[in-house]
C-alpha cells in the first residue's frame, strides 16, 4: 500500500477500502495530552480518509479542518459523518496545492495518522506544518514503525533513523506507545539549526567535483538524505574529460533519475576549501530545465530525495559542506554561519530560471491589490510590476506570507551587531518612489543601494528597452543581487561594486545622463554625482534626513538646481561609506535625556542639567488634532524655520519624571543658555471611541530664558496650524555648496557638506516672535 500518487488514493477510498480504525489507545492520548484550551481550539488533520479522527477531535471541542487530497476519501467522510458538526472537509495537497484554504491565524493541534511515510517531502511538509501551530500547539504524528511492521510492509512505517529525523529540532517531545504505533507528540518548533558537516576524510592530494542546484516547478531546491545522515545535493567527481556541466548531469541522472542536457547546465561558481587537510574545488551547476520522475536509483547512498522550500533551509539540520557552500552560491544568505571558503564567480549569460508555488501567486496578487487600493500605484506600469515581479525570489530565506506582506520591509543583511544593512523596503513605499520617478519606456534608471526586487520592479516599468544600474558598496549584497536577477530577472538590470554616493562608473553612465535615479537609502546629505549624472529634467528620488527628520522627496533637475515635487514620509536604513555619519550627541542626567544634534552645530548645554530640576514651566498652544492625524510637517516646520533647533530623547518611560517625553520617544526643541523649550502632545479629551478622542500641542520649558523659548515654540506651532497643516508643503530647492547668498531665493537655508537647502514655507513672510538671543551668538 505504498501509494504516492492521488489516483491510486482516490481508487482506494472509491473501491471502498478503509484504514485502521482508530484505537481506544490513540482516543485517550489524544484526550489527555492534547485537551482543547480554554475558550476552545482549532485542529488541523493532514490525510483525513474516511474522517474517523477528524470526527473524534470534534468530540473532545475542537473546530476540524480535515484534510485530503482524494476526492474519494472526502465524500465518504462526509456521507458518513453527515451530522457531525465542527468540521470542515477539504480537498487539499498538503505537499502541492495553495493552502488558502486553511486558516491563517494557526492551529492549537495538527495531526497526521498513518500518512507521514506517504509524503514525499517529509521535511519541507513538516517544517511548513510546524510553522501553522500557535504559541502552545503541538504536532502528533502517529505512524507505524519498523520494528512492528512486516519487511514487506516497511514502506508504511518509519525506522528509528527517520524518527531522529522527523523529531530533529523541536523544543519538546514525547514519543508515547499506541498499540504498536508510535505517537510523537511535537511542541515549540525551533527547527533544526543548518550546520555544515563533512563525510570521511577524502584520499589523493586534492578532490575536483560538480554539484548540480536543481529546482522544481514550484522553485523548490532538490536535495538527497544520504546513509550518512545529512542533506546531499546531486553531484561528485568528475571522471576523465568530462566537463563540471557534463559531470554534474550525468551525477543527477545517475542518483536522481533526472536528466537534464548539458546546455542547459551552467557553472556558476567555483568553490575552493579544505576537507581534512585535501583541497578541495568544487563546481557549482546551476540547472535551468530538466526531465523524467524523481526516483532513488542509488539506494546504498541515498534514503530518498526531497524537494526543499528555499526559505526552510536555514533548518534542515546537517548539510554536507560543499552542498550548502553551493546553495549559498545561488541564493546567498540562505543558510547563514558556514564554514569560510574561496568563491570565485563565473561570469555566464544564464537564461532565468522559472518556477513558483501557486500561493505565491495569490500572494502576490493580493500585496499588489492592497497597495493599489490604498493610492500607492496609480499608474498601470506600476501595477503591472508589482502583479509580476516575484518578490519572493528576491527574499528567498523569507517565507511566502512574509515576503508579500504590503506593509513589510524585509531585512535580507545585518551587520554584526544586527543591525539592517540591506533590505527589501515595504511594497507600497517601492511603489510610491518609482511612481515619484515618471518614467517611460526605455528609459535608464540609477538605483543607489543595491537587492535586487527594486531594480526589477523598475526594470518591468520601463520595458521595453531601458536598463536599470544598481550599485551597492557591500560585496555581499551586490553578488546576491546579481545571482537574484539572474535568477529571476529581465536581464536589463547591471550591478556593480562601489560607493553609490560616488555615481555609477563613467562607463554605465549614458550619454546625456540617466533619465531618472533612485537612493533607496536614507542619506543626510545629496551627493553632487547624483545631480550631475542625472539627465536635464530629470527625477531624483531620495529619503533625505532633515535634522533627523526623513521624507522621501523626489527633485527635478532644471541645470545646476533641483527642485523638490513631492514628499512621502519614510525610513530607510542609513547610509554606509561615504555617507556614513554619527549624529552628535549629549547626554543629560546620566544618559535619561539626550540632545541630538542633527543638523547644527553641537551647542553649549552648560547648566541646563541643573536648570531640568527645577521649575517648569509650561505654554498651551490651542494647536489640537484627532485621531490619526499627521503632524509630521509640523516637526519639519519647526526644524527648518527654528534657530538652535535639536531634539530632546528620552531613555526611560516618561523621561526623568519631568519632560513626559515617552521612553525612546523624542521631541522638537530649542535652546537658550542654560534653557530649552520643547514640542509635546497630551490629551485633552477622552471617549470611548476614537472620534471622541483629541489632543493639544504643549510646550514645556525649563530654565531663566524659558519663557521666552517656550512663546517662540508655541508661536511656530500656531503659524503651523494657520499655514500648513491641511496639507501644505515647503517650496524646497537644492543648491550647490558654493552657492553665494545672493544667488538664492528668499528662504530659509539648511546648509549641508555638499548642498545648500532653501524652503519657502506658507506664511513665512508673516512676523514671529525673534529667537532669543544666546550669549555665543552675540558674542
Amino acid at each position: 500500500m505504498g501509494y504516492v500518487v492521488r489516483d491510486q488514493w482516490q481508487q482506494h477510498y472509491a473501491d471502498g477500502k478503509g484504514f485502521r480504525q482508530l484505537g481506544e489507545r490513540e482516543r485517550a492520548l489524544l484526550a489527555e495530552h492534547t485537551p482543547v484550551p480554554d475558550g476552545g481550539g482549532r485542529a488541523l488533520e493532514v490525510g483525513c480518509g474516511a474522517g474517523g479522527l477528524a470526527v473524534y477531535l470534534a468530540s473532545l471541542g475542537y473546530a476540524v479542518d480535515a484534510v485530503d487530497f482524494a476526492d474519494s476519501a472526502l465524500a465518504r467522510a462526509r456521507g458518513e459523518h453527515a451530522d457531525v458538526v465542527g468540521v470542515r472537509w477539504i480537498c487539499l495537497d498538503i505537499e502541492l496545492d495553495d493552502s488558502t484554504e486553511l486558516h491563517q491565524d494557526g492551529y492549537d493541534l495538527i495531526t497526521m495518522r498513518l500518512m507521514y511515510p506517504f509524503l514525499r517531502d517529509r521535511s519541507r511538509v513538516l517544517h511548513g506544518l510546524g510553522e501553522r501551530l500557535r504559541p502552545g500547539g503541538a504536532l502528533v504524528v502517529i505512524t507505524p514503525t519498523t520494528e512492528h511492521t512486516p519487511e514487506e510492509r516497511r514502506d508504511i512505517a518509519l525506522d528509528e533513523d527517520e524518527i531522529r529525523l522527523l523529531t530533529a529540532g523541536w523544543k519538546q517531545v514525547e514519543r508515547l506507545d499506541a498499540d504498536k504505533l508510535a505517537a510523537l507528540v511535537l511542541r515549540g518548533p525551533c527547527h533544526a539549526h543548518t550546520t555544515a558537516v563533512e563525510k570521511r576524510p577524502p584520499t589523493g592530494h586534492a578532490l575536483t567535483g560538480a554539484v548540480a542546484v536543481v529546482t522544481d516547478e514550484a522553485g523548490r531546491v532538490l536535495l538527497g538524505r544520504s546513509t550518512r545522515g545529512m542533506w546531499e545535493l546531486p553531484g561528485g567527481k568528475t571522471s576523465g574529460p568530462e566537463s563540471f556541466e557534463q559531470a554534474a548531469v550525468r551525477e543527477l541522472a545517475e542518483e536522481t533519475g533526472l536528466t537534464a542536457a548539458a546546455s542547459d547546465a551552467y557553472a556558476v561558481m567555483m568553490l575552493v576549501d579544505d576537507s581534512h587537510g585535501v583541497p578541495r574545488l568544487t563546481a557549482v551547476i546551476r540547472i535551468t530545465a530538466w526531465s523524467g520522475t524523481l526516483t532513488n536509483p542509488e539506494k546504498r547512498l541515498f534514503e530518498r530525495w526531497e524537494w526543499h522550500d528555499l526559505h526552510a533551509l536555514a533548518c534542515v539540520g546537517d548539510v554536507f559542506t560543499p552542498a550548502a557552500q553551493a546553495l549559498d552560491a545561488i541564493w546567498p544568505g540562505v543558510i547563514p554561519d558556514l564554514p569560510p571558503v574561496h568563491a570565485y564567480p563565473l561570469a555566464v549569460d544564464m537564461p532565468p530560471v522559472p518556477g513558483e508555488p501557486a500561493e505565491a501567486v495569490r500572494l502576490r496578487q493580493t500585496m499588489a491589490e492592497a497597495v493599489i487600493s490604498g493610492g500607492w500605484a496609480p499608474s498601470e506600469p506600476v501595477q503591472q510590476a508589482l502583479r509580476t515581479v516575484p518578490r519572493h525570489r528576491f527574499a528567498p530565506e523569507t517565507d511566502l506570507k512574509t515576503a508579500y506582506d504590503d506593509d513589510l520591509a524585509v531585512v535580507t543583511r545585518r551587520n554584526d551587531t544586527g543591525q539592517a544593512t540591506s533590505s527589501v523596503s515595504a511594497a507600497w513605499l517601492q511603489a510610491d518612489v518609482i511612481e515619484s520617478l515618471c518614467l517611460r519606456p526605455g528609459a535608464n534608471v540609477y538605483e543607489a543601494g543595491s537587492g535586487g526586487y527594486n531594480a526589477e520592479l523598475l526594470a518591468h516599468v520601463i520595458s521595453p528597452g531601458g536598463r536599470v544600474v544598481t550599485g551597492d558598496i557591500d560585496p555581499h549584497v551586490v553578488r546576491r543581487t546579481r545571482r537574484l536577477t539572474g535568477e529571476a530577472g529581465s536581464g536589463r538590470v547591471t550591478a556593480f561594486q562601489g560607493d553609490a554616493a560616488l555615481g555609477a562608473p563613467a562607463h554605465l553612465v549614458p550619454r546625456g545622463g540617466f533619465d531618472a535615479s533612485l537612493i533607496t537609502y536614507n542619506v543626510w546629505d545629496i551627493a553632487p554625482a547624483w545631480r550631475e549624472q542625472l539627465a536635464e529634467g530629470g527625477r531624483l528620488v531620495l529619503p533625505l534626513e532633515m535634522h533627523g527628520y526623513t521624507r522621501a522627496i523626489a527633485f527635478q533637475r532644471r541645470g545646476d538646481v533641483l527642485h523638490a515635487r513631492k514628499f512621502t514620509h519614510c525610513g530607510f536604513i542609513r547610509a554606509q561609506g561615504e555617507h556614513a555619519r554619527t549624529t552628535p550627541v549629549v547626554d543629560l542626567l546620566n544618559g535619561e535625556l539626550r540632545i541630538r544634534f542633527e543638523d547644527n552645530a553641537p551647542a553649549s548645554t552648560e547648566g541646563l542639567e541643573e536648570s531640568l530640576r527645577g521649575p517648569r514651566h509650561e505654554v498651551a498652544t490651542g494647536v489640537t488634532m484627532g485621531p490619526g492625524f499627521y503632524f509630521g510637517s509640523l516637526q519639519l516646520y519647526a526644524a527648518t524655520t527654528l534657530p538652535s533647533f535639536c531634539r530632546l530623547a528620552a531613555y526611560r518611560d516618561k523621561g526623568t519624571g519631568v519632560t513626559e517625553i515617552a521612553q525612546n520617544g523624542d521631541a522638537p526643541t530649542i535652546l537658550g543658555d542654560a534653557s530649552l523649550a520643547y514640542l509635546i502632545h497630551i490629551q485633552t479629551r477622552h471617549g470611548d471611541s476614537p472620534a471622541e478622542k483629541e489632543w493639544e500641542f504643549l510646550v514645556h520649558a525649563f530654565g531663566e530664558q524659558g519663557p521666552q523659548l517656550a512663546e517662540q515654540l508655541a508661536a511656530t506651532a500656531r503659524a503651523w496650524d494657520r499655514n500648513v497643516r491641511d496639507g501644505a508643503t515647503p517650496i524646497l530647492t537644492v543648491h550647490p555648496n558654493d552657492t553665494p547668498d545672493r544667488l538664492l531665493p528668499a528662504g530659509d537655508i539648511l546648509d549641508k557638506p555638499l548642498s545648500r537647502l532653501v524652503f519657502q514655507w506658507p506664511g513665512r513672510n508673516t512676523l514671529l516672535p525673534a529667537p532669543v538671543e544666546r550669549c555665543d551668538e552675540a558674542t
